[in-house]
């Protein structure tokens, strides 16, 4: 769309399409396919359809359009994880973490996981920020579970947890990455239970 004198009208894709989501879509698709340091403002303004300055007018720049596209997760993860600690049988809690966290990442085909594993390894800001993210709103929870050990236990989950996801979702290796979910819950679950409440010795 033009103006009077021929200038293209900002802020607005046509058909109403606000600026703001249009780039927040396009940069979790560009993040995803590129990881931090491979995706551009340029590409992401490309696609979706607006001048790259409006990247600047709406976040201020690539971090913070990262931060709110990419760790904005689908998901709020203490109400998540305040269900599964709430949500039965505490000798079952390790399944319970594998079957939500196979769930949700599931469900978005795993895209939002493997921009965040990518964008983590090039880039120390951003992975200082997501690890107190994950640290006070996911791992920290699992801490209050075990009799002793807490903040060692939440750290083992966590390292069980993110593997998972980097073989199903970033490096995708067969067959975990094509097993059912219910299969996986089955294999991994009983570690992650060792590892909140059985011996570590």
């Amino acid at each position: 769309m033009t103006t009077a004198n021929g200038e293209r009208r900002r802020g607005r894709r046509p058909g109403g399409t606000d600026t703001r989501t249009a780039l927040l879509t396009a940069a979790r698709e560009v993040f995803t396919e590129q990881g931090y340091d491979g995706a551009t403002v340029r590409a992401i303004a490309r696609k979706a359809g607006v001048d790259a300055a409006m990247v600047n007018h709406w976040f201020g720049g690539k971090e913070a359009l990262f931060a709110e596209a990419v760790l904005q997760l689908p998901f709020n993860p203490r109400e998540r994880i305040a269900e599964v600690l709430g949500g039965g049988d505490p000798a079952t809690l390790g399944e319970r973490i594998v079957r939500t966290f196979l769930t949700i990442w599931d469900a978005h085909g795993g895209g939002v996981f493997a921009a965040l594993i990518r964008s983590v390894a090039a880039h120390e800001q951003v992975a200082n920020a997501l690890r107190q993210f994950f640290h006070d709103n996911v791992f920290s929870q699992f801490a209050g579970v075990a009799e002793d050990h807490g903040e060692l236990r939440a750290n083992l989950v966590a390292s069980q947890m993110i593997g998972l996801g980097v073989v199903r979702y970033v490096a995708r290796f067969d067959p975990i990455t094509t097993s059912d979910a219910e299969a996986v819950v089955k294999a991994v679950g009983p570690t992650l239970q060792r590892y909140l409440t059985g011996p570590l010795d």
